[in-house]
């Protein structure tokens, strides 16, 4: 555990006798598995961006619900072939990824997980996911589900804090624009290249700040929290497909 005692929010830190007293106590009640892309996102976002905020939130969701909830490896690179033109990009095709997600999800299921969310921060996934994802219910029949962190932006969000015409649900969280810049200024300042800003043709960037970008991922970490402890509770429990007879 950690060195305050307080229950570890990580999965990676856990002896696999502390994992396995959790579990048996009841303690844990639901896990987050988090999945992105490392791939270029303009002249001054580094690469790391998608597999950095999804990790930010997934790891502020599970302080707010700690001790119920614990964040497991997920999968970094994603479905990016879209970028494979700017060098340094990775890409998994659709099949490698969808089986990778599968065999996590197998893992978390078989370690005793009833709630397990896929935590979702690179929109290339999506489509993908999406088509398969009733399939993974069906093959599981827990409380599995498949979310993309932005989706719990309301148009009324992206009207009090967006500047440069961004709007919900077509252009958000959009690529390496006001949005995603914004979070990075908040989160990581360290991946941001202002100077860089003026070496693109997309000024769209430089409308972001620091402050944008904390009032985003607050709402973010709230509502994700409120939708975790919803599946815990039982209030939000996915339909799980019916067999045919």
């Amino acid at each position: 555990m950690t060195t305050s005692n307080a229950p570890q929010i990580l999965l990676r830190k856990h002896t696999r006798r502390e994992f396995r007293e959790r579990m048996n106590s009841g303690e844990l009640q639901a896990v987050i598995i988090p999945v992105a892309a490392i791939e270029q996102h303009l002249e001054h976002l580094a690469m790391e961006h998608d597999w950095r905020s999804v990790t930010h939130v997934a790891n502020a969701v599970a302080e707010r619900l700690r001790p119920h909830v614990v964040v497991a490896e997920g999968l970094m690179a994603g479905i990016s072939e879209h970028h494979m033109n700017h060098p340094g990009t990775l890409s998994l095709t659709p099949a490698t990824f969808m089986a990778v997600v599968h065999d996590l999800v197998d893992s978390m299921y078989r370690a005793g997980f009833k709630n397990i969310l896929v935590l979702n921060g690179h929109g290339g996934n999506v489509a993908p996911m999406q088509a398969v994802w009733d399939q993974f219910i069906r093959r599981y029949q827990v409380n599995l589900q498949f979310m993309p962190y932005w989706d719990v932006y309301t148009a009324q969000d992206a009207e009090e804090l967006m500047d440069s015409g961004q709007r919900l649900p077509q252009d958000l969280p959009g690529h390496a624009q006001e949005f995603e810049t914004s979070f990075a200024l908040a989160a990581f300042p360290e991946n941001v290249r202002t100077k860089m800003w003026t070496d693109q043709p997309d000024q769209k960037p430089a409308m972001a700040t620091a402050e944008k970008g904390a009032a985003f991922i607050e709402r973010t970490v709230d509502r994700v929290s409120a939708y975790v402890q919803d599946m815990i509770d039982g209030r939000n429990v996915v339909e799980i497909p019916s067999f045919h007879p």
